[in-house]
Protein backbone atom coordinates (compact mmCIF):
# COMPACT_ATOMS: atom_id res chain seq x y z
CA UNK A 1 0.00 0.00 0.00
CA UNK A 2 1.34 2.95 -0.96
CA UNK A 3 1.04 6.52 0.94
CA UNK A 4 0.06 9.41 -1.00
CA UNK A 5 0.55 12.92 0.53
CA UNK A 6 -0.97 15.75 -1.11
CA UNK A 7 2.13 18.32 -0.50
CA UNK A 8 0.13 21.64 -0.87
CA UNK A 9 -2.31 20.59 1.97
CA UNK A 10 0.15 19.60 4.23
CA UNK A 11 2.38 22.57 3.94
CA UNK A 12 -0.91 24.57 4.42
CA UNK A 13 -1.58 22.17 7.53
CA UNK A 14 1.31 22.82 9.23
CA UNK A 15 1.57 26.52 8.34
CA UNK A 16 -1.88 26.79 10.00
CA UNK A 17 -0.49 25.35 12.76
CA UNK A 18 2.12 26.95 13.42
CA UNK A 19 0.40 30.75 12.73
CA UNK A 20 -2.35 29.60 15.40
CA UNK A 21 0.15 28.66 18.01
CA UNK A 22 2.28 32.01 17.45
CA UNK A 23 -1.02 33.78 17.85
CA UNK A 24 -1.84 31.81 21.35
CA UNK A 25 1.51 32.59 22.43
CA UNK A 26 0.88 36.17 21.28
CA UNK A 27 -2.20 36.57 23.39
CA UNK A 28 0.19 35.16 26.04
CA UNK A 29 2.90 37.62 25.77
CA UNK A 30 0.17 40.63 25.52
CA UNK A 31 -1.08 39.21 28.47
CA UNK A 32 2.48 39.50 30.47
CA UNK A 33 3.03 43.03 28.91
CA UNK A 34 -0.52 44.19 30.31
CA UNK A 35 0.26 42.97 33.92
CA UNK A 36 3.85 44.82 33.83
CA UNK A 37 2.41 48.10 31.76
CA UNK A 38 -0.32 47.77 35.05
CA UNK A 39 1.85 47.33 37.35
CA UNK A 40 4.53 49.89 36.09
CA UNK A 41 7.61 47.70 36.08
CA UNK A 42 8.27 49.30 32.79
CA UNK A 43 9.79 52.79 31.75
CA UNK A 44 8.23 54.97 28.83
CA UNK A 45 11.13 53.26 26.13
CA UNK A 46 10.24 49.28 27.06
CA UNK A 47 6.57 50.26 27.06
CA UNK A 48 7.09 51.36 23.14
CA UNK A 49 9.18 49.09 21.95
CA UNK A 50 7.07 46.54 23.46
CA UNK A 51 3.73 47.98 22.31
CA UNK A 52 5.93 48.34 18.71
CA UNK A 53 7.03 44.75 18.90
CA UNK A 54 3.64 43.52 19.57
CA UNK A 55 2.02 44.98 16.71
CA UNK A 56 4.68 44.22 14.25
CA UNK A 57 4.20 40.13 15.11
CA UNK A 58 0.63 40.93 15.14
CA UNK A 59 1.37 42.30 11.12
CA UNK A 60 3.41 39.24 10.33
CA UNK A 61 0.79 37.09 10.95
CA UNK A 62 -1.96 38.54 9.35
CA UNK A 63 0.52 39.20 6.57
CA UNK A 64 1.13 35.67 6.21
CA UNK A 65 -2.32 34.24 6.70
CA UNK A 66 -3.34 36.72 3.87
CA UNK A 67 -0.49 35.56 2.08
CA UNK A 68 -0.99 31.81 2.17
CA UNK A 69 -4.95 32.19 2.41
CA UNK A 70 -5.07 30.85 5.61
CA UNK A 71 -7.60 33.46 7.83
CA UNK A 72 -10.11 30.84 7.47
CA UNK A 73 -8.14 27.92 8.44
CA UNK A 74 -6.80 29.36 11.13
CA UNK A 75 -9.29 30.78 12.52
CA UNK A 76 -11.27 27.11 12.56
CA UNK A 77 -8.06 25.62 14.66
CA UNK A 78 -8.44 28.63 17.09
CA UNK A 79 -12.28 27.37 17.68
CA UNK A 80 -11.48 24.01 17.72
CA UNK A 81 -8.56 24.40 20.50
CA UNK A 82 -10.98 26.73 22.59
CA UNK A 83 -13.26 24.32 22.31
CA UNK A 84 -10.91 21.54 23.57
CA UNK A 85 -9.60 24.39 26.40
CA UNK A 86 -13.20 25.21 27.35
CA UNK A 87 -14.09 21.25 27.93
CA UNK A 88 -10.82 20.97 29.91
CA UNK A 89 -11.64 23.60 32.56
CA UNK A 90 -15.30 22.72 32.30
CA UNK A 91 -13.98 19.03 34.07
CA UNK A 92 -11.71 20.60 36.53
CA UNK A 93 -14.30 22.94 37.66
CA UNK A 94 -16.98 21.01 37.49
CA UNK A 95 -15.72 17.41 37.66
CA UNK A 96 -19.35 15.66 38.61
CA UNK A 97 -21.11 16.65 35.51
CA UNK A 98 -18.35 14.77 33.82
CA UNK A 99 -19.21 11.41 35.59
CA UNK A 100 -20.17 8.71 33.27
CA UNK A 101 -24.24 7.67 33.87
CA UNK A 102 -24.52 3.77 34.85
CA UNK A 103 -27.18 3.42 31.41
CA UNK A 104 -25.94 4.39 28.62
CA UNK A 105 -22.19 5.72 29.46
CA UNK A 106 -22.69 9.51 28.65
CA UNK A 107 -20.85 12.34 30.74
CA UNK A 108 -24.23 14.02 32.50
CA UNK A 109 -25.15 16.96 31.71
CA UNK A 110 -23.56 16.69 27.64
CA UNK A 111 -26.74 15.09 25.43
Amino acid sequence: MTLTIDEHSLKNGVLTLVVTLVEVIQEALEGQALRRLEGGELTEEEQERLGQALLDLDDALESIKADHGLTASVADLRRGLDDVVDDVLDKLVNPSQWVEDESGGTPRGRA
